[in-house]
């Protein structure tokens, strides 16, 4: 697998972040400011995963969504776009990376295992935000629970 960065036609993945964040017009907030990363078996166009980050402040990178094809599912593929966009987002001279996600038993261990640990919570958010109800798992989110991973001890890191 290799991994790129998209700079034209980001929409053509829409499908795919549509995974992770089930609202268009929300996506439409990040998209285009951010950067786009597509994983593909070498020399392939069909994305396996996507990841789209912004940066926040000169010094945090926050990961806006993260969304791995259904059939590529538990195979490793997020975890390695994590780990990708972590070295990447260091040697830009990112301190942290955050993230945000419902309270999902599905989302959070994720995070967890990949090194973030939890930092706050923007109450109310998905409720607020979203024009229905966000269901995972069985779980209906609410909160926005924000998780952040320190970058300053990842080889290369400018800062």
């Amino acid at each position: 697998m290799e991994i790129r960065q998209i700079e034209k036609n980001k929409k053509k993945y829409l499908d795919l972040l549509l995974l992770a964040d089930e609202q268009e017009s929300m996506i439409d907030q990040y998209l285009e400011k951010g950067q786009l990363f597509i994983m593909t078996k070498e020399q392939e166009e069909q994305a396996a995963a996507v990841a789209v980050v912004t940066w926040e402040s000169s010094c945090t990178a926050e990961l806006k969504n993260l969304a791995v094809a259904k059939e590529w599912q538990r195979k490793g593929l997020g975890k390695a776009m994590v780990e990708y966009l972590c070295q990447h987002f260091a040697k830009a001279g990112a301190r942290e990376m955050i993230v945000g996600t419902g309270d999902s038993p599905l989302t959070i261990p994720f995070y967890e295992a990949c090194g973030f640990i939890r930092s706050h919570i923007k109450e109310n958010f998905f409720t607020e935000n979203y024009d229905h109800p966000i269901w995972e798992e069985g779980v209906q989110l609410i909160h926005m629970i924000y998780l952040k991973k320190n970058l300053l001890a990842i080889p290369g890191n400018i800062r």
